[in-house]
């Protein structure tokens, strides 16, 4: 990735002071520049149905599934926070039926009010009118993501990861199918001791809990950790059980983990089926 271009991104939507309000449509020197390097880009006008094509196309391929996988271990010791929520964009959207907006409408819209989206927890609309991608590839870079259930989001999330492992394996030695994101010994120690610290057994441990514990797992700042935490719950990893809850509504800082608690610990399945090859005898 393009450092002057991140920049020129970063700097755009955060200051000395945090947040800042920047007016869109973006211009300028500075602008095109980042636009050219493809990190920043000009509003977008785009069906939900053509985001659901889109999204449908990539998952024919089955190389997109390990190559999501080695990205996101490849970001935990490197903290390349961009790479990571590829993972979650690609479980929500892998059993997505190609469909239309309106062909089975939500009897209760929670997130849409396209059935096939609200059944898969996914946040669409039916138009997206000067949708603007920066701020969502902001929020990717600096945290690895924000709004990690947007249909919009998650298109933008894998296209932008293919085109990452594209540019990347052209100047690696891709003809000896070495993949650019290398997983070393040390993301698999640190996907261990995540795992590990998720089977806490305790019920009263919250999202909020274990973020704390993984501040020993993985080098990271309290906002990464919120985003792997809610990356994991979406992708399924870290998935609320049939047990009573100790938090009634759970923690309003998150959403799709917002109900976990420690002794629903993680999907074993699900850890088998995305990181299998990659764990100790221990873990699987």
């Amino acid at each position: 990735m393009d450092k002057k271009a991140t920049k020129i991104l970063m700097s755009t939507f955060w200051g000395g002071g945090g947040w800042k309000s920047p007016h869109a449509p973006f211009s300028g020197d500075d602008f095109e520049y980042a636009k050219s390097k493809g990190v920043m880009f000009d509003p977008l006008t785009i069906s939900h149905d053509e985001i659901v094509e889109r999204l449908h196309h990539m998952h024919q391929n089955p190389a997109l599934k390990e190559r999501v996988i080695a990205a996101f271990l490849h970001s935990l010791s490197t903290k390349k926070v961009y790479l990571r929520s590829a993972l979650s964009s690609w479980a929500l959207t892998r059993n997505m039926p190609l469909h239309t907006y309106g062909e089975r409408p939500a009897l209760h819209a929670n997130t849409s009010a396209c059935g096939d989206c609200n059944f898969l927890r996914l946040q669409s609309d039916k138009q997206y009118v000067d949708a603007d991608l920066n701020v969502l590839n902001f929020e990717r870079i600096k945290w690895s993501g924000v709004r990690h259930g947007w249909l919009l989001y998650c298109l933008m999330d894998l296209e932008l990861l293919l085109q990452d492992y594209n540019d990347n394996s052209s100047n690696s030695t891709e003809s000896n199918h070495i993949s650019p994101y290398e997983v070393t010994e040390e993301d698999r120690t640190i996907l261990a001791k995540m795992l590990e610290a998720s089977q806490t057994g305790d019920p009263t441990d919250s999202a909020r809990s274990l973020e704390k514990k993984w501040k020993d797992c993985v080098p990271s700042s309290k906002q990464e950790r919120d985003s792997l935490l809610e990356i994991w719950a979406a992708a399924g990893i870290l998935v609320p059980m049939d047990t009573p809850r100790k938090r009634k509504g759970g923690s309003g800082d998150f959403i799709f983990v917002a109900t976990w608690q420690g002794d629903d610990g993680y999907h074993a399945e699900n850890v088998l089926d995305y990181f299998g090859p990659y764990l100790p005898p221990s873990n699987l």
